[in-house]
């Protein structure tokens, strides 16, 4: 049984993580940690026999006995909470993005290797049921190398936090770091490290405000160019529909994934094609995502069990930053494209 601590409780470890543990045999949540005190008597309704407190250097202080912390929190404090866990000898899952900045990542890197602990990035999204389809047409090779892939995200808004606790923190730099290309930019960019099967090396990128009233961008267009091939992501928060478009295009063929249908090309090098078409069940509409975590956390608790402190997963949340950080120097530069210096499969 691991024992361990959410920090925040707000959407998505009221609504997504928790209800993820309750389904599990092998973790018992002990402690909650919320600035506010509306957001601890949630806790307290939802996990009576938790200890809860009101800051999270508290909740270390007291909690000797922790296997691991859930950071549940806006991404201001990711890197602070995340240190102070790993220097207390406690395992770390992340939301996204795991940070704000490639320093405060490779000090994270620099904190999982010194104090042997685990540090994983909550990328869930390479767990719907439809994205694993995905990677399973690449590895079947029916439709070839991959050479572009386009990742589009539609979203009518930016996500809502709790009421009791700044709402809107997303559109607040201060709180989020950025606009959608920080709150949203890593789904899309891991995806793309695993269905082109490498880490792109330049990126040009143009950001926009259309929602002035914030000062973050709400729509985000990015090249990636990677070693064989390149990728287009388009994210906004200004779409008239919640929607998420990808595909993947290959030697032989194509698969386009539309929610949860999908279309598959296959038979272009013989001149012969065909046609398939399905849906598969992925709950995209759910911003919870509870149905995807459970794939997710075994995969952390593996890193655990094995002593993978400076996983793939952690490596890839590292370059969705450093991708982050460029689309935002490209933008204030033109959109002129730009390099990914930093070899982050060396860290």
């Amino acid at each position: 049984m691991l024992k361990g601590a959410i920090v925040g409780f707000g959407f998505i470890a009221g609504k997504g993580h928790y209800p993820a543990y309750l389904q599990r045999e092998d973790i018992e949540i002990v402690a909650v940690a919320d600035v506010t005190a509306p957001r601890l008597e949630a806790a307290r309704a939802a996990i009576p026999k938790a200890r809860l407190y009101a800051s999270f250097r508290d909740l270390l202080a007291r909690e000797t006995q922790l296997d691991f912390i859930d950071i549940s929190t806006p991404p201001h404090a990711h890197a602070e909470i995340a240190l102070a866990a790993l220097e207390r000898g406690i395992h770390v899952l992340c939301e996204k993005p795991l940070t704000t900045s490639m320093a405060e990542a490779r000090a994270l890197v620099d904190a999982a290797r010194a104090h042997r602990r685990v540090v994983f990035p909550a990328h869930n999204y390479k767990h719907a049921p439809v994205v694993k389809f995905a990677q399973q047409i690449i590895e079947s090779g029916r439709i070839g190398a991959i050479r572009a892939v386009t990742l589009n995200t539609f979203r009518t808004t930016h996500a809502k936090g709790v009421p009791e606790w700044k709402t809107d923190w997303r559109r607040d730099r201060k709180l989020s770091g950025g606009g959608i290309a920080m709150d949203h930019g890593s789904h899309s960019f891991y995806l793309t490290f695993a269905w082109l099967g490498s880490l792109p090396t330049h990126v040009t990128a143009k950001t926009l405000t259309l929602e002035r009233q914030w000062d973050t961008e709400d729509n985000l267009n990015a090249v990636l160019t990677f070693p064989n091939g390149f990728a287009h992501t388009f994210l906004t928060w200004t779409a008239g529909v919640r929607k998420v478009v990808y595909s993947l295009q290959g030697e032989n063929g194509a698969l386009v994934i539309d929610d949860d249908e999908w279309e598959l090309t296959t038979g272009k090098s013989s001149g012969k094609t065909a046609l398939e078409k399905g849906v598969i069940e992925s709950d995209w509409m759910d911003a919870s995502h509870t149905r995807w975590f459970n794939s997710m956390f075994d995969q952390f608790k593996a890193a655990m069990r094995s002593g993978d402190f400076v996983n793939r997963e952690l490596r890839e949340a590292v370059a969705c930053i450093q991708i982050i950080e460029t689309c935002y120097r490209s933008s204030a530069e033109g959109s002129r494209e730009l390099p990914l210096a930093v070899d982050v499969t060396a860290l």
